[in-house]
Formats: structure tokens, C-alpha cells, sequence
């Protein structure tokens, strides 16, 4: 697949020089949130499933998830940029018959290769960059319809019809990923972590999902498990009552202190409550993804991890 040489080795240089833009500004991204996540490995902080309450998690933890597809997107572009080849000069077909005669019938001259470079709510606090991101991504995943859609009537052959198109869609492409790059930059420069509030959720949800910890706790204090699973059960929905039908806070352990069922195990509610006790390993495993995923993925990059962005708006 041939055709215009010299307009294939430009794109290819675009290609690589947009690669080697993009790729250190993904790094300090990833770097700061690394950072991030390493600074809150161990803040416990409320968890969903389904859009509902679950499991305690930690914010460092939360902050791996969001890292780990930009570890993905580095690979990518990793990939991509090793994986350009420059094509050479091979004549209208690919056959370098031009070439062979030109250079009077030398194969080896013929071989050269050559790359010719042609609100009205002031107390909101809006998340615009996150939004203006969002919005920039949506349009980058749209230009990829333009290449699609010029495959698929080429027939694997190099016509013209995608010159105009190209000229915009692969400039687009990179010039929109870089703000998008610059802009997450910032955003992650500039994450902000309010423990209160998420203090507040934890109390608010946590006395339902330590109901398993006190179950155990009270078997092993030689109670009948069925039985304090029925009286848990009941406690649970009287307090879910006062605070979904009635806005109240949740009262669960206070309902708990005063059934004298659970009196055995009273002296053991605030240990059974530590919020520390419910994040699993969530604190090694950010340690873990950091050091062997995330550190040696950004080695590379290391001279380039002073830049900071500063954003207008």
C-alpha cells in the first residue's frame, strides 16, 4: 500500500512528534497521581457497588483505579510510537520499478530508503476542568470515525480521498489530546481531599456494615448466631426507617447499646467500629500497584516531571 510517499512520511513525522509530546505529559499526570494516592493510601473512605453503600475502601486506593487505565493509555501510546515504520520509496505500486530504472538496474541503490518530510448558585463549586475534559474526550473518540470510515472503502488500497480529511483528523487528534493531558494535569496538581465529609459518610453508613463484625462478636461471646442475626436484622431496618423515611441519622448503634442482648460485647463496639478494620489490604495494595506497575512506567520520564501547568480557568 503505496500512493503518495512523500505525504505517508510527513504523516509519520506528525505521528512521532505528537507521540513524543503526549506521552511525557500523560507521565507527569500519572506521577501526580501517584503521588496522591500514595499520600491517602490508607484514608478509609465510604465504597459503592451499584451505586450503593459497600465495603469501606481508601481514597489511595479509589485514586489506583483511576491510575490504572492511565497506565494502559501509556502502554498504548508506548506502543503505537514504537511501532511506526517509515516506509521508503517504492513507486506507485510498491514494486520500485521506477527506481530500477532510474538507477540504471542497481538493486542496492534502488533499496534507499527516504522519508520526505512534506450560575447563578454561588455556592457551587463546579468541576470545569473534569467537565471541560470530559467533553474534549468525547470529541477525540469521535475523530477516530474518520480513519474507520476511510478504511472501509479503500479496499486496502492508498486512494486520495482521505488527503483533506487526514490533513485535519490526525493534527486534531493529537492537538485534542494535549489540552485534555495539560488539563488533567492540573486537576491532579490540585486534588483536594476534605476527611470530614468523608468521616461524616463513613458514620452514616458504617453501623450497618459492621452488622457482620458484631455477629461474630457476639457468637464468639457464646451467642446464638440466628438469634442476633434476627435482632440485628430488626435494629437494622428500624434505624434504615429513621433515615430514609423520616431524614434522621442513622441510629443503629445506638439501638444496639440499648438492647441489653448485645451487653456482652458493648465494651468492644468501638473497636468493632474502627473504620480501619473494614479496608481490607487496600493500603498494601496501593504500595504494591505503585512500585511495580506505576514507578517503573514513568522511569523513563524522570527528566521530564518538573512541568507544571497553570490554567486560566
Amino acid at each position: 500500500m503505496q500512493g503518495n510517499l512523500a505525504y505517508d512520511g510527513q504523516d509519520l513525522i506528525v505521528l512521532r512528534d505528537g507521540f513524543d509530546i503526549l506521552m511525557p505529559k500523560l507521565a507527569r499526570v500519572i506521577d501526580r497521581l501517584a503521588s496522591f494516592a500514595e499520600k491517602y493510601a490508607s484514608l478509609p473512605t465510604l465504597g459503592f457497588t451499584h451505586y450503593q453503600p459497600a465495603q469501606l475502601t481508601t481514597v489511595g486506593k479509589r485514586a489506583c483505579l483511576w491510575l490504572q487505565d492511565l497506565t494502559m493509555d501509556m502502554r498504548n501510546l508506548q506502543r503505537a510510537r514504537e511501532d511506526l515504520r517509515f516506509r521508503g520509496v517504492k513507486g506507485t505500486t510498491g514494486t520500485q520499478a521506477s527506481f530500477l530504472q532510474l538507477f540504471q538496474g542497481d538493486h542496492d541503490k534502488s533499496r534507499s530508503h527516504c522519508s520526505q518530510g512534506s450560575s447563578a448558585m454561588p455556592y457551587k463549586r463546579n468541576p470545569m476542568r473534569s467537565e471541560r475534559c470530559c467533553s474534549l474526550a468525547r470529541h477525540l473518540m469521535a475523530l477516530v470515525s474518520d480513519p474507520l470510515q476511510t478504511a472501509s472503502v479503500q479496499w486496502l488500497e492508498r486512494t486520495l480521498d482521505d488527503s483533506a480529511n487526514r490533513r485535519i483528523s490526525l493534527p486534531e487528534s493529537f492537538l485534542t489530546a494535549d489540552i485534555i493531558l495539560s488539563t488533567l494535569q492540573n486537576i491532579t496538581e490540585g486534588l483536594v481531599v476534605y476527611p470530614k465529609v468523608i468521616e461524616r459518610h463513613i458514620r452514616h453508613e458504617l453501623p450497618f456494615m459492621a452488622t457482620e463484625n458484631i455477629i461474630m462478636a457476639m457468637v464468639k461471646a457464646g451467642g446464638n448466631r440466628q438469634d442476633c442475626h434476627e435482632k440485628i436484622r430488626v435494629l437494622s431496618q428500624q434505624a434504615a426507617a429513621v433515615v430514609k423515611q423520616e431524614g434522621g441519622d442513622n441510629d443503629l448503634l445506638a439501638r444496639v447499646q440499648a438492647d441489653p442482648y448485645f451487653a456482652p460485647i458493648l465494651g468492644q463496639l468501638d473497636a468493632l467500629l474502627d473504620p480501619k478494620t473494614f479496608i481490607g489490604r487496600a493500603p498494601q495494595q496501593v504500595t504494591r500497584f505503585l512500585s511495580e506497575e506505576v514507578h517503573p512506567l514513568l522511569q523513563p520520564y524522570k527528566s521530564k516531571m518538573d512541568v507544571k501547568i497553570e490554567l486560566e480557568l
